[in-house]
C-alpha cells in the first residue's frame, strides 16, 4: 500500500529538505530581501491551497508581510491579472502541472514582481517558469492523496520564512523536526485501532485555528477524497458564526489543539460542543484539550508555527484506515486523478 509507504516517508523527507535544501532556500531569502516586497500573493489549488493558508499566519506572524490567496480564474478566464508588481508571488503545486497556478507567475513575471515556485518535480512547467524554484525532495508520490508532499510544502514554507528572518531559533526548531515527525507517526499508530467505531460515519467536521486552520482544511480534504464522506473544515472563530448548529448528539468534530496563541478559544469552542454531545477527536499536545476527547490524538510539543507539519500526520492516518475499513482503494480514490489540470 503506497500510502501507507509515503506516511512514514515523511520524517526522511523533511530531514532531508531541511538539510539539503538550507543553502538554496536561503540563497532565495535572500534574493527576496534585496527585492523588498511589500506583499506576498501565492498560487494554488486542492491540497496546495492548504499550504498556502499555513504561508499566510507564517509570513504574517514572522515576516510581517501581508498574504493574499490568488484568484487564478482572474489570470485565465478573466484575464484581467491584478497589480502584483512588488509582489512575492509562490506558486505551490506538487506535480508543478497546474496550468491556471502557472499563469499567475507568468503574469508576475511580466509586471516585474518577483516569483518562487514550490513543486515536487523540477522539470515541470511552473517549476521552469518562476525565476527560483524550491524543490520538495520528496521522490516520487504514487498515490493519489497527497501526504509526503503536503507537508514538504509546508516545511519548504517555514525554512523559507526562517531564512527570511534569519532566526537562528527559528533554524534550531526546524533541526528538531524530523524527529518530532518521528514520534507523531509512532503516537498515530493507535488510531488504526478506531477504525471499526467510525466505520458508518456519514459526516464530520474539522476545527483549528491560526496556524492550524490549514490542518482541519487539510485533514478535511484527506477523509473526503479517501472515504467519500461529507465534511467541512472551519476555523474555531468562523465555527461559532453559524455552523455551530449542525451539531448534534454523535456528531464526529475532528479538533486540532496544540500549545499555543489560539489553544483557550478552541478549549472553550470545545466545552461548548460537548454540551451539545459532539464526539470530539482530539489532535493537542495540551492535557486539558486531550482531556475532551472521546478519542485522542497526542502531539509532541513543539513550538506552534511549526505544529502544523506533524498535526496533520494523525488526521492523514485516521482517512487512511476510515478507506480501509470501508473497503475503498486507497492509493486510487474513484474519480480521482495525481495530476489534476484546471485553466
Amino acid at each position: 500500500m503506497h500510502l501507507d509507504n509515503e506516511i512514514h516517508e515523511q520524517t526522511a523527507v523533511i530531514a532531508r529538505l531541511i538539510t539539503d535544501g538550507r543553502a538554496h532556500i536561503a540563497h532565495i531569502a535572500q534574493k527576496i530581501r534585496d527585492f523588498n516586497p511589500t506583499f506576498v500573493v501565492i498560487a494554488a489549488r486542492g491540497t496546495s491551497d492548504n499550504a498556502a493558508r499555513y504561508a499566510q499566519y507564517l509570513f504574517g506572524a514572522q515576516a510581517g508581510l501581508s498574504v493574499g490567496l490568488s484568484a487564478p480564474s482572474l489570470h485565465t478566464l478573466y484575464e484581467t491579472p491584478p497589480n502584483m508588481s512588488r509582489a512575492l508571488v509562490i506558486g505551490i503545486s506538487q506535480s508543478g502541472q497546474a496550468e491556471d497556478v502557472r499563469r499567475v507567475i507568468t503574469d508576475a513575471n511580466a509586471q516585474g514582481a518577483l516569483t518562487v515556485s514550490i513543486t515536487n518535480d523540477d522539470n515541470s512547467p511552473l517549476a521552469h517558469e518562476a525565476q527560483y524554484h524550491i524543490s520538495l525532495m520528496a521522490g516520487e508520490e504514487i498515490s493519489i492523496a497527497a501526504t509526503k508532499t503536503y507537508t514538504a510544502q509546508l516545511t519548504a514554507i517555514a525554512s523559507l520564512v526562517t531564512e527570511l528572518t534569519n532566526s537562528t531559533d527559528m533554524r534550531a526548531t526546524l533541526d528538531t523536526l524530523p524527529s518530532a515527525v518521528a514520534i507523531t507517526l509512532d503516537y498515530a499508530s493507535a488510531v488504526s485501532d478506531w477504525a471499526e467505531r467510525y466505520r458508518y460515519m456519514s459526516q464530520f467536521i474539522t476545527i483549528g485555528r491560526g496556524y492550524n486552520y490549514a490542518t482541519a482544511y487539510e485533514i478535511s480534504l484527506k477523509v473526503k477524497e479517501l472515504c467519500y464522506i461529507t465534511g467541512d473544515g472551519y476555523s474555531e472563530a468562523d465555527f461559532r458564526h453559524g455552523p455551530i448548529a449542525l451539531i448534534h448528539n454523535g456528531v464526529p468534530v475532528i479538533v486540532v489543539a496544540p500549545h499555543g496563541k489560539t489553544l483557550a478559544n478552541v478549549v472553550d469552542l470545545m466545552d461548548k460542543l460537548r454540551q451539545r454531545e459532539a464526539e470530539l477527536l482530539v489532535i493537542s499536545n495540551n492535557d486539558e484539550a486531550l482531556a475532551y476527547g472521546v478519542k485522542q490524538m497526542r502531539l509532541p510539543d513543539v513550538p506552534e508555527w511549526v505544529s502544523p507539519i506533524i498535526a496533520v500526520i494523525p488526521g492523514q492516518v485516521f482517512a487512511m484506515n476510515q478507506a480501509l475499513v470501508r473497503g475503498y482503494a486507497v492509493d486510487k480514490p474513484r474519480g480521482l486523478s495525481k495530476v489534476t489540470v484546471t485553466q
